[in-house]
């Protein structure tokens, strides 16, 4: 099914696609805001820039955007899998709990903020760009994965990664030896064990994004693990 979204606004869009048994296809978006929020068993490609919270409260919907998005991709997402052609704005992965958010571009602030596993659930975010300051703040749980493909000349992250992070993985494909790290976290070379980790999402991500999967996978990386239960004792409690 065909949605023409230019005229709508993010009610009347959001109204269409749950009347719909099909497949969507959305035409034209122009920053509709809450798109797909909540949705599960269907696959969703939107042209266009979708607004704030696309794919919010995702429940098993599959989202294919052909372009940029907007700030807080897959807020709080439960399962399902985002991709986005382009760059996305701030606040990607907030909270989500579980699912795959691919983005080939760029990420602005926080992105994996907040981000958890649920049970058995572990979500994971790649972003085959680079990202702003604040990556993985306040990270509970999951995996955030960034490979910085598209602008290798640029740091890889911005300013203050991992501020209170006590949870979850990550790991960045570059040596980080421009990269300040807090105190509550270890960051160190990748070794065979992380890689082979690593290869599913990489795998699948230059498959959707047409990269060769062995030349990305060999780094270097480097993988960031909290080394302390209790990061916020590190932060504001003096010894």
């Amino acid at each position: 099914m065909i949605i023409q979204a230019a005229g709508l606004d993010h009610q009347a869009l959001n109204a269409a696609l749950r009347q719909s048994v099909e497949d969507c296809r959305i035409e034209d978006c122009c920053g509709q805001r809450f798109i797909a929020a909540g949705m599960k068993d269907k696959d969703i490609t939107i042209t266009g820039i979708p607004g704030n919270a696309l794919g919010a409260y995702l429940n098993g919907a599959s989202l294919t955007v052909c372009s940029n998005a907007q700030d807080a991709v897959g807020d709080t997402m439960n399962d399902g899998r985002i991709v986005i052609h382009g760059n996305v704005g701030d606040a990607a992965g907030y909270a989500m709990r579980g699912g795959r958010i691919y983005v080939k571009g760029n990420a602005g602030y926080r992105a994996g903020i907040h981000m958890k596993a649920y049970k058995d659930k572990v979500p994971v975010m790649v972003i085959g760009g680079h990202t702003g300051s604040f990556l993985g703040e306040y990270q509970a749980g999951g995996i955030i994965i960034v490979l910085n493909l598209n602008t290798p000349q640029e740091r890889i992250v911005s300013n203050f990664p991992c501020t209170g992070m006590h949870g979850g993985k990550m790991f960045l494909r570059s040596e980080c030896r421009d990269i300040l790290f807090p105190d509550q976290v270890t960051a160190r070379p990748a070794n065979a064990e992380d890689l082979e980790e690593l290869r599913p999402y990489v795998t699948e991500f230059c498959a959707l994004f047409d990269y060769e999967a062995e030349a990305v996978l060999a780094g270097p990386y480097t993988v960031v693990v909290p080394d302390s239960n209790n990061p916020y004792h590190q932060m504001y409690v003096a010894n």
